[in-house]
């Protein structure tokens, strides 16, 4: 049996808050708590920390030892904003205590200790609350009730990004430290939890810690989600895109107020087997300008004061626990000793496919849907995909970008920096995906350096497309083409040597004949 000192009851009044940790985040908890007029005491055994805590609220009382703090009767509940791997311990003994507590995401690092703290708060009567800040946020809560409403229809895909250059932390990866609000928000959108969980990540700065993680969600309605976070980014992205059959939604948190919220209504028709895209115009949602962390805090000491069970409690804060501890199993066990011919920074998204024996070199990326073949040689700053297909033994050059629609047969030679389209009339403000066009290139063919072939083309068998060529028609099989636009100028060998006026090989003597516009061996 669990330790119950006492049966907590509701305060009815505004608790007095203290808090634990008054460092990067913790500044902003006080700052807030002292807005709402909450703020009893802060404690952080930094002297710089608490100085700085002291500007922010003038006059409040300020400690480096938290037994001051968690032994004071005249502090109801405690704030816990020190570093993850602290939560379990310090919010353990805030609520043997008797104090109400709030964590700061994660709740703890375990799913065990997780558990136990949340059959704590449970049996001792006391709130149990987790910050798991935007869940809180006026955008999402607009969002979750539009969708609980039926407005976007049946959610089927789900993916946010939450992206920025740092703040790096050593004492735990990007995983822990960004993706407990987006699963959050993830598992609040599903009404269930995923019934499988992978990941993959990338270790930059330290070999220990992830800088980038992927976290993909599968539940058992068939809807899906991903989680992309990094601390290695340009730019800071803060964006959660919910895909439904009637409606699609985007929460950007980074764009103005107005911004935040727009529902776009497009809807994707392929119900006789003929694929309709239909756009509408998106319209803005009008949510409200509340400081998140601002709501967050206050629904806290509204739960302290009413005994009403938070939104974030410990059962909410276990269930993200699974989805991050499961996802780290995942990065646990990923190969991180380098395979050779692999160098650098290579990345291969989850629903992508590499054969057995093929080499990626530094920066090279094989986007989900992709199928590379085996015994394939792909070089430095090389794209596939998504939803391209290689061939086996294949050699793709350095700084070329097999875009979706193109499939490259056995044996397919792309020289460096030679270029495939996909759309022939792209305009960068106008989305043409639907009008893509396929791009064949056949077995054995060699696609010359600084090349371009243009989409909806097929490149013949054993064709040789010269440097710089570009193609804008056919190539016949065992065709050398050059110029631009490329035209014919000769036959060539499947050895790639070019054949002589009797159509035969002079390097390894075999000899063709035609077959249609190209030719055959004899």
């Amino acid at each position: 049996m669990l330790p119950s000192p006492f049966r907590a009851v509701p305060l009815g009044r505004t608790p007095r808050v203290g808090v634990i940790g008054a460092g990067y985040w913790g500044r902003n908890v006080v700052r807030v708590l002292h807005e709402l007029g909450a703020l009893a005491v802060v404690c952080d055994p930094d002297g710089e920390a608490l100085a700085e805590a002291g500007k922010l609220c003038p006059g409040v009382r300020l400690c480096r030892d938290r037994a001051e703090l968690l032994t004071d009767p005249a502090v109801d509940a405690v704030a816990v904003a020190a570093p993850a791997t602290d939560h379990y311990r310090l919010a353990r003994e805030a609520l043997l205590a008797g104090k109400r507590v709030f964590v700061e995401k994660p709740l703890t690092l375990a799913e065990a200790g997780a558990a136990e703290l949340t059959a704590l708060a449970r049996a001792c009567g006391l709130t149990l609350m987790v910050g798991h800040l935007m869940r809180h946020h006026p955008g999402f809560e607009r969002l979750l009730e539009l969708a609980r409403e039926g407005g976007l229809g049946r959610i089927d895909y789900v993916y946010s990004n939450r992206l920025n250059l740092g703040k790096v932390r050593r004492e735990e990866n990007s995983l822990w430290s960004f993706a407990p609000h987006d699963i959050s928000m993830i598992l609040a959108l599903a009404g269930e939890e995923p019934c499988r969980v992978t990941a993959t990540g990338g270790n930059y700065l330290r070999a220990d810690v992830a800088d980038v993680t992927t976290t993909h969600l599968e539940f058992p309605s068939g809807m899906k989600a991903h989680v992309f976070v990094s601390w290695l980014h340009p730019f800071k992205e803060q964006k959660l895109v919910v895909v439904g059959d009637r409606k699609m939604a985007v929460f950007d948190d980074t764009l103005s107020q107005a911004d935040k919220l727009r529902l776009y209504p497009h809807r994707i028709d392929n119900g006789d087997g003929a694929v309709r895209t239909e756009k509408g115009e998106p319209e803005r949602v009008e949510i409200s300008a509340a400081e998140p962390l601002k709501v967050e805090l206050s629904r806290f000491l509204d739960c302290v004061r009413t005994g009403a069970v938070p939104v974030t409690d410990g059962d909410e804060g276990v269930r993200v626990l699974r989805v991050l501890n499961e996802a780290q199993r995942c990065l646990d066990s990923e190969d991180r000793t380098p395979a050779p011919g692999r160098c650098g920074a290579v990345s291969v998204e989850p629903g992508a496919e590499v054969g057995e024996g093929t080499t990626l070199w530094h920066n090279s990326r094989i986007l989900s849907g992709t199928r590379v073949g085996r015994d394939c040689r792909i070089g430095q700053n090389v794209v596939a995909g998504p939803d391209a297909v290689i061939g086996s033994g294949c050699k793709i050059q350095n700084n070329v970008s097999v875009f979706k629609g193109v499939t490259l047969e056995d044996g397919v030679f792309c020289g460096p920096s030679m270029t495939f389209t996909n759309v022939r009339t792209p305009r960068a403000h106008i989305p043409r995906m639907d009008e893509l066009l396929p791009t064949l290139v056949r077995k054995g063919a060699t696609l010359g350096g600084n090349c371009t072939v243009v989409c909806g083309n097929t490149v013949g068998r054993f064709a040789f497309v010269g440097a710089g060529a570009v193609v804008t028609r056919d190539v016949p099989d065992h065709a050398l083409v050059v110029g631009n636009p490329a035209r014919r100028t000769g036959w060539v060998c499947e050895c790639g040597v070019k054949l002589d006026d009797a159509l035969r090989c002079p390097a390894c003597g075999l000899g063709y004949e035609t077959a249609g516009e190209g030719l055959a061996r004899k």
